[in-house]
């Protein structure tokens, strides 16, 4: 095989390409899947949705 066609096939073979990116799309949700679970959970966002609930039902249609 002439060696040109050897590292030609060498460095255009991307077989491994598709495991390690889906390795890195796993990775990068469950890191975004981790930011939104402490955002979800820090006092500021129960705290708001708490006083919008208790604003919603103490408040009566006019």
């Amino acid at each position: 095989m002439n060696i040109y066609l050897r590292i030609k096939s060498l460095v255009t073979n991307d077989g491994g390409m598709s495991t390690v990116e889906y390795a890195m799309g796993s990775l990068a949700a469950a890191a975004l899947a981790a930011v939104l679970y402490t955002v979800i959970n820090g006092d500021g966002v129960v705290n708001a949705i708490e006083s919008i609930i208790t604003d919603a039902l103490s408040n009566s249609p006019a």
